[in-house]
C-alpha cells in the first residue's frame, strides 16, 4: 500500500485529483492535507489539518506519507518562505518523492514574476534529497474568461503575443497519472500546455462564443496597466500589481508561446482546446 498526500483537496486542481484517486486503485491510500477538515471533499480518506506556514503541523500531517502532491500555495507575499517551510517538513517527515505544481518557463528571470517564486520552490525541492517531478503548467484555459472585467474587456499588455494556456483538468489529469506511478517520473520536469498558441483577440473571440458572451482583447501599455490597476484596486501591494502586469508582459514576450508535448505524452491523448475546457467547466457547474 501506497501513501499518497495531496495538499490543495479543497481546491478545483488538488480537488479533482481526489476524485480521480479515491477508490479507483486498491494500492493507493489517500491522505488529504488541508487547512479545514470539514471543507475536505467527501471520500472515505485520511483528513489531516496543516498549513505550508506551519512547520510543526505539517510535520505531523506528513509522517507516513510516501509520494506528495505539492499543489502550489495561494499568491502571497511569503509563498517562497512558506513552500520551503513545507519542502523542509516534507523531507523531515520522510516523503519520498514530490509532485509540485509550478509554472511554465520557471526560472530566477521569469517574466511572469510569480514564476519565479516557483524556481525558489524547484530549487528547495531539488535540493531537500527527495525524488521529484515538477509539472510546470501554464495558465489556465478555463480561467482566461474572468480576466475580463465588468465589461468585458481583457485589458493589458499582452501585445500580439500568444499563449498556450492549458485546461486545469488536464493538469489535474496528468497529476493524477504521475502519482499512480510516481518512480517512472522521478527527475522529469513536464511543461503542460494546451493544443495551440492563442493571442488574446482570439481568446476573446473564441471564449465569448461559447460563454454567450460579448469579450474583446484592449492592449494597453505597461504605463497604462500599471495605472488602471492601481485606480481599481487602491489598496493592492506592488508585488500583486507586479504579478498581474506580467501576467500580460509575459504573454507579449512570446515566453508563453511554446506548445508542449508533454501532456500528450502523459495523458496518451490531445490536451483539451479552449472550447473544450469551457465547456466542461460550465457542464460541472450546471
Amino acid at each position: 500500500m501506497t501513501t499518497i498526500g495531496i495538499t490543495g483537496a479543497t481546491g478545483a486542481l488538488g480537488g479533482r485529483v481526489t476524485t480521480l484517486l479515491a477508490g479507483a486503485d486498491m494500492r493507493l491510500d489517500l491522505r488529504l492535507l488541508v487547512r479545514d477538515a470539514a471543507r475536505a471533499p467527501d471520500v472515505d480518506t485520511d483528513v489531516r489539518e496543516c498549513t505550508y506556514a506551519d512547520h510543526g503541523a505539517a510535520l505531523a500531517a506528513l509522517r507516513g506519507v510516501d509520494t506528495l502532491l505539492m499543489v502550489s500555495a495561494h499568491e502571497g507575499p511569503r509563498r517562497r518562505e512558506e513552500h520551503r517551510t513545507f519542502v523542509a517538513a516534507a523531507a523531515e517527515a520522510g516523503v519520498g518523492h514530490v509532485v509540485y505544481t509550478s509554472f511554465v518557463d520557471a526560472g530566477p528571470g521569469t517574466t511572469f514574476t510569480l514564476g519565479r517564486d516557483h524556481h525558489d520552490t524547484e530549487q528547495a525541492i531539488a535540493g531537500s534529497g527527495m525524488a521529484h517531478t515538477f509539472l510546470r503548467d501554464s495558465f489556465y484555459l478555463d480561467v482566461l474568461p474572468h480576466f475580463a472585467d465588468a465589461q468585458g474587456v481583457l485589458r493589458g499588455p499582452g501585445g500580439r503575443g500568444r499563449l498556450a494556456a492549458v485546461a486545469r483538468d488536464d493538469v489535474a489529469d496528468a497529476a493524477a497519472a504521475v502519482l499512480r506511478d510516481p518512480a517512472d517520473h522521478a527527475g522529469a520536469a513536464y511543461d503542460l500546455t494546451g493544443p495551440e498558441a492563442l493571442g488574446l483577440d482570439e481568446v476573446a473571440a473564441r471564449a465569448g462564443a461559447v460563454l454567450g458572451r460579448q469579450l474583446r482583447y484592449v492592449e494597453e501599455s505597461v504605463e497604462e496597466a500599471y495605472a488602471s490597476r492601481r485606480a481599481g484596486w487602491p489598496d493592492a501591494e506592488q508585488w500583486q500589481l507586479d504579478a498581474w502586469v506580467s501576467t500580460y508582459t509575459a504573454i507579449a514576450d512570446g515566453s508563453l508561446e511554446r506548445v508542449s508535448p508533454d501532456l500528450e505524452r502523459l495523458l496518451g491523448r490531445a490536451p483539451r482546446t479552449l472550447e473544450q475546457a469551457l465547456d466542461q467547466e460550465h457542464g460541472q457547474r450546471g
